[in-house]
C-alpha cells in the first residue's frame, strides 16, 4: 500500500513508550502518531532534547515512521482540558507547546505536527478568533519552515475549524503556506463532514499529510473501536487510493488504553481487511504486508531519512517486492504491480524535445535521466555551455505513458485528467538512488507536458496543471519544462514564471526540481544563484542544481561566503555545500 499503517500512543497511557512500540511493532504497524505529554514524551522536561533523540534512535532502529500529535489533554493546564487554544485571547503556553512540538519533529524526523484550532471562548467572538488564529498560524508556518517541518491542521467538531472546508478556506486567507497541510480524522467525517468520508478526503486531496482511523456515531465526538460507529472504512481507504495518499494512517483511540494491545491487534485486522476488499483488482493477494513501511516522501515533501526510508522503499530490481519480499513492486493503489510494470526500467525520463514546429515526437533519443534529478539533454539539445554527463539511452515508456501521450495527441483537452492519473497509473518509485531524482510519476507527467509543447498547445494549459496541482503534479511540470529543448517564447516565458514560484516554496523536492535544466539554460544569474543558495539552506545537495559547474561564478562565491560568516557568528555549522561553492571559486 502506498500508506503505512499506525496507532496513536494516546491510545497507550498505561503502557511505557518502549512497551508501547513493541506492541505495536508485534502487531504489525509501520507508525506511530506521538501525542506529546504524560507519560511519554514531555516536552518540557529539562533533557527533552536528549530525549527526543534516543527516541529518534529507537524509531530507525525499529524502521517506524512517526507524526507528533498535540492533543493531549491536560498538558499546559491542570483544571481545563485542552487549554488554551490558538483561538484564546492569551495563547503563550500554546505557542510554547507547539513551537516545542516543531522542535521535536525536526529532531525526529517526523511526517509533521498536527494541530487544531480549538473551541471559540466566552470571551472572544467568532471574528477575533479568526484573527487570533491567523496571526497565529502564520507565526507558527514560519517558524515550522526555518526548522524543515510540516504543520497538518486536523478540523474537529465544536471547534472553529470544524470542517475541511473551514480548514481549506483558512489556508486561503493564510496564502497557501506551502508546509501547512491538514489531518483528517475519518471519525469525525461521520458527525461534521456534509460529503461524507470521501468528500472530505477528495476535498484535502493533496494536501493531506496525516490521517486519524478510528469509527464514530453520527451524534457524537466519541472515538470508537471499527464496527461500533457508522464510518464507511471502505469508502474511506478506496478513496484514500484515489488521491494517491501516501501518509500514515493512525488509529486512535484515546479512551481505550484499558485494552491497548487487544484494539491494537483488532484494528490492524479491520484495516487489512477493508484494504483487501478495496484493492483495485487485485482481492486479498493484492494488498501489501500489513507491517510493511510505505515507503514515499516524507509530509515535506522530501524523501524520508535513509534508515527509514531504506527499510520502507520499494526495490525496482527485476523481482524486488514489498519489504523485499518475491515478487512485483508495490502500486500507488495499494497492490503489486506485475514484476514487468514495476521495475523503474520500465518507466522513461521524459525526453528532451524542442517545441518549435516540426519538432520531433516524445520518445526520440536523447532522454535519460541526469543525478540531479532531471531528464537530460542530448548532446545537441543542451543550451551551448551548458554540460549533460552522458548517460544511457532512454527506457521504454511505460505502457500507459505511451496511451497517455497518445490521448493528448489527439484530444488535448484530456491532459488534466490523465495528469491527475499518472501517480496512480505508474506509481511514484524513484528511478535512481540520487537525492531527489525523478519519480515514475514525475517522468510521466513530464512527458504529458512535453507532448503539450510539442503539439503547439498553449502554456496556459501547463501553468493551469501546476498552480491547481498538488506537489507531485507540480514538480511534473517542472520536470516537463526540463524535456523541452528549444522552449517557444511562451512557453519560455511561462516556464519562468513556474521556475521563480517554485524557488519561493520550502517544499524541498519542489525546489530540487526546478534547478534542473530549463533554469540552467533559461533563469536569470541573479535568481539562479539565490536558487542554489536556498538548496543549501534547506540541506538540498547541489548535486541537484544542473549547469552549476558552468554557471557558478565570483558572486555566487561571494554570497557562499557571507552565507558561511552568518552561519559561523550565529554558532551554527557551516554546510559542506557552502564549502565547495567556495572552494571552486578559489581554485
Amino acid at each position: 500500500m502506498s500508506w503505512t499503517w499506525g496507532y496513536g500512543t494516546n491510545g497507550f497511557t498505561d503502557h511505557p513508550l518502549p512497551a508501547a512500540l513493541d506492541v505495536l511493532q508485534h502487531h504489525g504497524y509501520g507508525a506511530v502518531a506521538l501525542t506529546l505529554g504524560h507519560p511519554h514524551l514531555d516536552p518540557f522536561a529539562a533533557d527533552w532534547r536528549a530525549q527526543t533523540q534516543a527516541l529518534a534512535a529507537d524509531l530507525r532502529r525499529r524502521g517506524l515512521r512517526v507524526v507528533v500529535e498535540t492533543g493531549a489533554r491536560y498538558l499546559l493546564d491542570p483544571l481545563r482540558k485542552h487549554r488554551p487554544t490558538l483561538v484564546d485571547r492569551e495563547a503563550g503556553s500554546r505557542m510554547a507547546f507547539l513551537r516545542r512540538a516543531i522542535e521535536i519533529a525536526a529532531v525526529l524526523d517526523a511526517d509533521c505536527v498536527s494541530l487544531w484550532s480549538g473551541v471559540v471562548p466566552d470571551d472572544v467572538s467568532v471574528e477575533q478568533a479568526r484573527v487570533l488564529l491567523e496571526e497565529r498560524l502564520l507565526e507558527l508556518t514560519a517558524f515550522a519552515a526555518d526548522a524543515g517541518v510540516t504543520l497538518a491542521l486536523e478540523p474537529e467538531p465544536g471547534m472553529l475549524v470544524e470542517t475541511v472546508a473551514d480548514a481549506l478556506a483558512l489556508r486561503a486567507r493564510l496564502g497557501h503556506p506551502a508546509n501547512l497541510g491538514l489531518t483528517v480524522d475519518l471519525g469525525h467525517c461521520v458527525v461534521v463532514e456534509p460529503e461524507g468520508v470521501a468528500g472530505a478526503l477528495r476535498a484535502a486531496g493533496g494536501l493531506l499529510r496525516n490521517v486519524q482511523a478510528d469509527d464514530m456515531l453520527p451524534a457524537a465526538h466519541e472515538h470508537l473501536p471499527f464496527g461500533e460507529g457508522e464510518l464507511d472504512l471502505d469508502a474511506a481507504l478506496s478513496t484514500l487510493r484515489e488521491i494517491d495518499y501516501a501518509g500514515v494512517i493512525a488509529v486512535e483511540l484515546p479512551r481505550h488504553a484499558h485494552a491497548a494491545p487487544e484494539l491494537a491487534r483488532a484494528s490492524m485486522a479491520a484495516l487489512v481487511a477493508a484494504a483487501e476488499r478495496t484493492a483495485p483488482g487485485e482481492g486479498a493477494a493484492g494488498t501489501a504486508s500489513a507491517g510493511a513501511a510505505g515507503g514515499g516522501d516524507s509530509a515535506w515533501g522530501g524523501p524520508r531519512s535513509s534508515a527509514e526510508s531504506s527499510a520502507a522503499r520499494i526495490s525496482s530490481a527485476p523481482g524486488a517486492g514489498p519489504a523485499g519480499a518475491a515478487g512485483g513492486g508495490v502500486s500507488a493503489g495499494g497492490g503489486p504491480r506485475a514484476s514487468a510494470e514495476s521495475s523503474a526500467a520500465r518507466i522513461p525520463s521524459a525526453p528532451r524535445i524542442s517545441s518549435a514546429p516540426g519538432a520531433g515526437p516524445v520518445g526520440a533519443a536523447g532522454g535519460g535521466v541526469s543525478a540531479g534529478g532531471g531528464p537530460r539533454a542530448s548532446a545537441e539539445s543542451s543550451a551551448p555551455g551548458i554540460s549533460s554527463a552522458p548517460g544511457p539511452a532512454a527506457p521504454p515508456a511505460h505502457p500507459w505513458t505511451t496511451r497517455a501521450i497518445e490521448q493528448i495527441r489527439t484530444d488535448a483537452t484530456r491532459a488534466p485528467h490523465l495528469f491527475a492519473s499518472a501517480g496512480r497509473e505508474v506509481g511514484r518509485d524513484p528511478l535512481s538512488a540520487e537525492p531527489f531524482a525523478p519519480t515514475a510519476d514525475d517522468a510521466a507527467r513530464a512527458a504529458i507536458i512535453a507532448t503539450l509543447a510539442d503539439s503547439g498547445a498553449d502554456p496556459a494549459v501547463a501553468v493551469a496543471l501546476y498552480r491547481r496541482g498538488d506537489d507531485a503534479e507540480r514538480r511534473g511540470v517542472l520536470r516537463g519544462l526540463d524535456a523541452l529543448a528549444a522552449p517557444a517564447a511562451a512557453w519560455r516565458e511561462a516556464g519562468l514564471e513556474l521556475v521563480v514560484d517554485a524557488l519561493r516554496a520550502n517544499d524541498t523536492r519542489l525546489v530540487a526540481a526546478a534547478l534542473g535544466t530549463f533554469a540552467a539554460e533559461h533563469l536569470d544569474d541573479h535568481t539562479w544563484r539565490h536558487g542554489v543558495l536556498k538548496c543549501v539552506f534547506l540541506g538540498i545537495p547541489l548535486s541537484v542544481v544542473s549547469g552549476l559547474e558552468v554557471r557558478a561564478d565570483d558572486e555566487l562565491a561571494a554570497m557562499a561566503e557571507r552565507f558561511a560568516a552568518e552561519r559561523r557568528a550565529a554558532g551554527r555549522p557551516v554546510p559542506d555545500d557552502l564549502l565547495l561553492l567556495r572552494a571552486r571559486e578559489r581554485a
